[in-house]
């Protein structure tokens, strides 16, 4: 094997290489992480959704939630339109404190 051979199979290489560590690591790391928020919502958490409505979780079945956004007014959401479980942050900025 000379060396233009060993060039030119060492370019794909390199490039599947940088792919895996700029875009494919840290996708499936996000991933990981917001599957773990979403399984660390319960009834009573505070949430916030992907549309911007904050509220506070009444009801979880596998893949929908019911979410109480006012008095007397409660939507039913898809489990993945939660943005960011808030009350699981006020208690990790208190634990920080």
């Amino acid at each position: 094997m000379n060396i233009e051979q060993l060039q030119s199979f060492a370019f794909p290489v390199l490039l599947v290489v940088i792919f895996y560590f700029l875009l494919y690591r840290p996708q499936k790391r996000q991933q990981k992480k917001r599957q773990e928020m979403l399984s660390a919502v319960k009834v009573g958490s505070r949430v916030v959704t992907i549309g911007g409505i904050y509220g506070e979780v009444l009801s979880i079945n596998e893949d929908r939630i019911r979410l109480k956004i006012a008095e007397n007014v409660e939507i039913d959401l898809s489990r993945s339109a939660i943005s960011s479980n808030i009350s699981k942050e006020k208690n990790d900025a208190a634990n920080a404190k």
